[in-house]
């Protein structure tokens, strides 16, 4: 029988009082408002980029009872008054997200940006990730963001790794539960916000994108056990409330928990029982709310149609689905896979407590009723202020490590060299993933400003 939740313990450890708005708004809740709270819609400035939508965000919120919200880019005027609209009409207070990989960049445009995963190891320093933390949660939360999709708490094992090798916080489970604890300490450490790791079951020991095909873990089960089994144990134990679930297999593991199972049978940990229901929710004992990666990726997309997935994902034991792709397609697939049975009764039921309980220890319901739910004009003076930016300063001298200096070369001048060829890393040119210039372009003004003969190179050279 599954684990099903209970609300007085960790991470929710709620009181009395909470507990009976979870229980009083989910027995007044309809089938559609119920399936509503289980999708998490992505919000654009402009078109739709995904499904082409075309409604008013009112009408969305009337006639899909969305249960969480994300955005992309827009200024911190934008944002703000985005989520103050959707949350002005939401009956049930909204979750709302943000990608605070590095911090408060990940929430908005001119956030500050304090130090990636990767960054933050080279500092071996603590007080790095916790400042990249803590901005990220002032930030997002002046906003209205209540729920930050990070960090990653994968392992970087292969170094071809193209997801996370840089938002990742070590080659260990050691390294990557100190960083990362000091992560999330900085996260609540002022704020109310819901803490969410990813991208369970791992990433970072394989070189494949899930963007684009099925993400795998080799390990075996005693491997995973001693290294991402550790990291996950950890921030189980230390009261994480979120888990991201990844397009990632676990074959081994998969095959351990149910020998039944065909390597032809092996799915994403979105859509793996074995995986969400009897390793994550049973084995490890969370307690918390199981989350799907995006939905668009083609490691979850290749493995059934997008009419059995969606639903297959909660059923699996996700109890969040993260964004429509037609928002009238899928709200029906999810409603009409409840309805098959596909997604039972206590399954439902179940991933809706996880997903009101977190809407309850944030006290959403209490701020709605007072009014103080909306986030006012003045909040946004913290975005970027001076002195989040003197720590953005810190961390990257902290961070600066040289590999190497064979021929002695440093420490260099215009006098002594005054040509530079400046190298940068990027994603792919003009790609969905392409690389803004302007941090290479402010360097090398600043290079020239000093007397130097700068060349990039960009592929085009040698």
């Amino acid at each position: 029988m599954p684990r099903l939740v209970d609300l007085r313990k960790k991470p929710y450890c709620l009181n009395d009082e909470q507990i009976t708005w979870v229980e009083n708004t989910l027995a007044h809740l309809t089938d559609e408002e119920k399936i509503g709270q289980l999708f998490v819609n992505l919000f654009f400035f402009g078109g739709d980029a995904f499904s082409g939508n075309n409604l008013s965000n009112q009408e969305l919120m009337n006639r899909y009872h969305i249960g969480g919200a994300r955005y992309m880019n827009g200024s911190p005027e934008q944002v703000q008054g985005l989520i103050n609209e959707l949350q002005s009409y939401s009956k049930v207070p909204l979750l709302v997200a943000a990608n605070c990989d590095s911090g408060g960049d990940g929430a908005v445009k001119g956030g500050t940006y304090i130090s990636s995963g990767a960054q933050s190891e080279a500092s071996r320093d603590p007080r790095i990730p916790y400042l990249a933390g803590l901005v990220s949660a002032r930030e997002e939360t002046a906003l209205g963001v209540n729920v930050n999709f990070d960090p990653c708490v994968d392992i970087v094992q292969n170094w071809r790794n193209t997801i996370v090798n840089t938002r990742a916080y070590g080659t260990n489970a050691d390294d990557v539960i100190t960083y990362t604890s000091a992560y999330l300490e900085g996260l609540t450490a002022e704020r109310d916000v819901i803490q969410c790791i990813k991208h369970f079951p791992g990433d970072g020991k394989e070189e494949r994108d899930q963007h684009l095909v099925l993400g795998v873990n080799e390990l075996s089960p005693e491997e995973w056990d001693k290294s991402f089994g550790r990291v996950y144990r950890h921030h189980i134990e230390a009261g994480v409330e979120m888990i991201m679930a990844g397009h990632i297999a676990l074959p081994y593991y998969q095959q351990r928990l149910n020998p039944s199972l065909t390597d032809e049978d092996i799915l994403p940990a979105t859509l793996a029982p074995e995986l969400i229901q009897d390793l994550l929710k049973e084995k490890l004992e969370f307690n918390g709310l199981v989350i799907t990666d995006a939905s668009h990726m083609l490691g979850m997309t290749a493995a059934m149609r997008r009419e059995d997935y969606v639903p297959a994902a909660i059923a699996a034991g996700c109890d969040m689905f993260l964004f429509f792709n037609n928002l009238e397609e899928d709200f029906e697939f999810m409603l009409n896979g409840y309805r098959k049975g596909v997604i039972t009764d206590e399954r439902l039921h179940d991933a809706l407590r996880r997903i009101l309980g977190l809407k309850a220890k944030l006290n959403l319901h209490i701020k709605q009723a007072e009014g103080t739910l909306l986030k006012s004009a003045d909040e946004l003076a913290i975005i970027g202020c001076e002195e989040h930016l003197a720590w953005q300063r810190e961390a990257a001298d902290k961070a600066i490590t040289l590999l190497k200096d064979t021929q002695k070369n440093l420490p260099i001048s215009p006098e002594t060299h005054r040509r530079i060829r400046l190298y940068y890393l990027e994603g792919e040119k003009e790609g969905i993933m392409a690389a803004s210039t302007e941090v290479v372009d402010n360097l090398k003004a600043a290079l020239e400003a000093r007397g130097y003969e700068v060349t990039v190179n960009d592929g085009t050279t040698r």
